[in-house]
């Protein structure tokens, strides 16, 4: 017997993808999968670690507890979408990089995305704020600071006072 298959219509960093899915895919496998971004790291497969983590309406989501077919007529923005119009690194991106933010790179892309939003929300983040901003995503490789220095640096990139 063969699984019912959808039409469903993804919006992603700006690009329409029109893939079929079965019902239960997963938004990060049919990004991963049927769209062919792989930026998207899954984890825990439980919206735990937030490795899995994307912008859906502007808004951070774990693309590992949303189904594909929910996703529809939404703006999905990957890590692949954070780059400057130009190619080049965007502030988060770029703070990530001086700051040494990363160390595998595996929590990154859900952490770079997280922290996009974030600065949103609070473009000039405290020290405490910006721990409190990246508290929900787990990275097994470094001791945070790192990754709080890349948040308050990104801030200043992006023209915030922190």
């Amino acid at each position: 017997m063969t699984e019912t298959r959808y039409d469903v219509r993804l919006h992603v960093n700006g690009t329409v993808h029109d893939v079929q899915v079965p019902a239960r895919r997963l938004l990060s496998d049919a990004l991963r999968h049927d769209v062919g971004l792989t930026g998207t790291h899954v984890g825990c497969e439980h919206g735990v670690c937030g490795a899995c983590t994307v912008l859906m309406d502007g808004r951070p989501v774990r693309s590992c507890l949303v189904l594909a077919v929910s996703a529809v007529d939404a703006e999905i923005t990957t890590v692949e979408g954070l780059a400057d119009a130009d190619g080049s690194l965007g502030p988060v991106q770029q703070a990530f990089k001086e700051c040494h933010g990363l160390q595998c790179g595996f929590c990154t892309p859900g952490f770079l995305t997280t922290i996009t939003a974030g600065l949103e929300e609070n473009p000039s983040p405290t020290p405490e704020e910006a721990r409190e901003m990246v508290a929900g995503n787990l990275c097994r490789c470094t001791g945070y600071q790192n990754i709080v220095a890349s948040v308050l640096r990104a801030a200043e990139l992006r023209g915030g006072d922190a």
